[in-house]
């Protein structure tokens, strides 16, 4: 066989292989359409707040959190904040932000989510070399455990004290909104009305503190489940209420059997989608 022949049939044989790829992810706009990643940061850096959707164990959107963050931080002023860690754990990480204690240290202070070492601790670390703020968003999980199981109402004996950690009462509420109504649906069974509190407790309380935080000329990434921001819902409705000057920006991320076109239910969830293969192995 010539060498001709044998190269050519190389070139062939490595066409054939790299046509075999299997994308991981696919980004896309809110219609459907394929961007490249230039794209995504492109809508990102117009948004005031940037709400980032995560499915939590996804790696894919884990590293391109991080990814976003960096390029921010390198366009300007930024602040992070994340559901994944509670308001009243906002001293421990501020203390770790600053150098006074280490990772130990925060573990014990504060209730990390058990993939925070994997997952988050890479984004706390970002705003600790680049000296940002890092906001803690969310509510304790106590109260929201409260009004699961006993409504809006079990917020009237929290302490005065405590309730800085709570968006201002009495909570604003809309069960009809499809979020709300979706998850009831998919519960089942189990289902409660004071459980869409609970969650439009975490809904507000995290957009109470990013109301707080955000401002112009500076970019607000915070870090939440999907679900909390889908359809510019749960946070989103919140912020359209307090915070209507200031332009959001979103981001899902979704998972499918195939990431060669964006499936009708997930047309318009976010102004960006990252659509992940469903084979992928979660974080934990």
């Amino acid at each position: 066989m010539s060498r001709t022949i044998t190269v050519l049939l190389g070139i062939a044989f490595s066409a054939a292989t790299i046509a075999q790829v299997r994308p991981a992810y696919t980004l896309f706009n809110a219609k459907g359409k394929k961007i490249a990643h230039f794209d995504m940061l492109r809508t990102v850096r117009t948004g005031d707040i940037i709400l980032f959707g995560e499915e939590h164990d996804d790696p894919i959107a884990h590293w391109l959190q991080l990814l976003v963050a960096q390029d921010l931080a390198a366009q300007g002023p930024l602040i992070m904040g994340a559901e994944m860690v509670e308001a009243d754990d906002q001293a421990a990480l501020d203390r770790y932000l600053h150098g006074e204690i280490d990772q130990a240290g925060l573990d014990t202070l504060a209730r990390l989510w058990k993939n925070h070492t994997n997952d988050y601790a890479p984004l706390v670390d970002l705003a600790k070399e680049k000296q940002l703020p890092f906001v803690a968003c969310n509510v304790p999980r106590r109260y929201a455990r409260a009004v699961s199981k006993g409504g809006f109402a079990a917020l009237d004996t929290v302490p005065m004290n405590e309730r800085a950690w709570i968006a201002p009462l009495p909570i604003a509420f809309d069960p009809t909104l499809p979020g709300y109504v979706k998850m009831l649906t998919l519960m089942g069974d189990h289902a409660s009305p004071e459980m869409a509190m609970a969650q439009a407790l975490k809904d507000a309380t995290m957009a109470h503190f990013i109301a707080q935080h955000a401002k112009k000329g500076t970019h607000l990434l915070h870090f939440n489940g999907s679900f909390h921001s889908d359809f510019q819902e749960g946070i989103g409705w919140y912020l359209a209420r307090s915070r209507p000057d200031l332009k959001r920006v979103t981001i899902a991320t979704v998972t499918q059997e195939q990431v060669n076109k964006l499936e009708a239910e997930h047309l318009g969830q976010a102004d960006i989608i990252i659509c992940v293969d469903a084979a992928i192995p979660g974080t934990h």
